[in-house]
């Protein structure tokens, strides 16, 4: 589920969330209480202060002088934090294989939604999408042109040469996991199938490219570069997003960066990789009825697959996919 300039998921309406947004959210990082290093660690550790976050404060400060925008403190999962969106995530993906093993042509998209309430709540979840500002389903069901927010309906019969994206959200007590797959609907052409297999490789790449210690932009202009490499463009106005404690959080997730730009990348933050790419153009609009899904503006079909990754001091671990 993504974060853009016309995304209602990210809590309102036309809210452009910017690198300048990002810095000032930044600047306001070390006005935390900086703690003395024989204080319990603020990560619930238990552990001395000196003995757990100590060293990894300080480096973060380093890079902070240095000019970089580095993350709040409140997006460094804990422990803790980090097994109950695991558990959260467990489910996400078992939704996701329980609609990969029943969907078909000739199936309505409100089919897909009712697989995925049911399998959702059978397995003590939430669907997260469902009533948030206002979206009426449990899932997201994006077929060929539309990018985003395809509405789950009764009417929208899935047919041979449809790809699709179902975009799943799961809430489990309190913590939110997100992951999205794309699904080839019967004898699918060979240029929509090669946009999802290249879509999927940008997702991938991204993965390598999540390094602690380097820079988000660094992860977002490599995927940018393959997608462009294969003819294709990456929606701009729409980009990933932190997530776990909170259905969307810091940082927005840029695709279309620069390298050495963007948030530090730095252990126990937690965000979805999810590029949105265009067979034609970047250009995308609306829906002016239904007030959520996004369209291509030339047409053409757009890819996307999403995973949530934690990073670790090695690189990052795929935790919803």
């Amino acid at each position: 589920m993504f974060r853009c300039a016309v995304d209602p998921f990210c809590g309102s309406r036309f809210r452009f969330v910017s690198f300048q947004l990002q810095k000032e959210s930044a600047d306001m990082q070390f006005k935390d209480k900086k703690l003395d290093r024989n204080a319990p660690c603020w990560c619930g550790s238990g552990k001395k202060y000196k003995h757990c976050h100590m060293d990894f404060d300080e480096k973060i400060r380093e890079f902070e002088v240095k000019g970089f925008i580095v993350p709040e403190r409140k997006l460094i999962k804990t422990p803790e934090q980090v097994e109950g969106i695991k558990a959260s995530a467990k489910i996400n993906i078992a939704v996701l294989d329980e609609v990969a093993s029943k969907i078909k042509i000739g199936m309505s998209t409100e089919e897909i939604d009712r697989i995925v309430y049911d399998t959702t709540t059978k397995m003590g979840g939430i669907p997260a999408p469902l009533n948030y500002e206002g979206f009426p389903k449990s899932v997201c069901t994006s077929i060929n042109e539309e990018v985003c927010h395809g509405i789950p309906s009764p009417d929208v019969i899935l047919k041979d040469g449809d790809i699709i994206n179902v975009d799943v959200s799961t809430i489990y007590h309190g913590y939110f996991s997100d992951s999205s797959r794309m699904f080839c609907m019967g004898n699918v052409s060979p240029e929509k199938k090669k946009l999802v297999d290249v879509t999927k490789e940008c997702v991938e790449i991204g993965i390598k490219n999540v390094k602690p210690w380097t820079c988000l932009g660094d992860m977002g202009n490599a995927v940018h570069q393959h997608a462009v490499e294969n003819g294709y463009s990456v929606v701009r106005e729409i980009g990933g997003h932190g997530c776990g404690i909170e259905f969307h959080e810091d940082p927005w997730v840029s695709y279309v960066s620069v390298p050495g730009t963007e948030m530090l990348m730095v252990p126990g933050m937690c965000f979805t990789i999810e590029p949105m790419v265009n067979m034609g153009r970047d250009d995308i609009f609306q829906d002016e009825e239904n007030g959520w899904t996004i369209y291509t503006e030339d047409g053409l079909p757009s890819a996307q697959w999403e995973v949530q990754v934690l990073v670790t001091e090695n690189g990052c671990e795929v935790i919803a996919y």
